[in-house]
């Protein structure tokens, strides 16, 4: 059962990092239009894939369940 507080305060961390991250950062780092995202643009066609954005929200994503699983221990 001790678990299960660890998992709520360390999903609590993630979310406020998040917001703070999505507030604040935002103003300088634009997800979806950093350097490296590919973008097509034709007559009437527009194709976008963001490559590195999808890395960027992978990394996040990938230390807050590191944290997760570290504050279940």
């Amino acid at each position: 059962m001790d678990s299960i507080p660890k998992l709520l305060i360390g999903g609590g961390v993630i979310l406020i990092v998040a917001g703070l991250l999505w507030g604040v950062g935002g103003k300088y780092l634009q997800l979806g239009k950093l350097p490296g995202d590919i973008v097509i643009q034709k007559e009437n066609v527009r194709f976008y894939f963001p490559v590195v954005t999808c890395i960027v929200i992978s990394v996040v994503l990938s230390l807050g369940m590191y944290v997760i699983r570290w504050f279940t221990k």
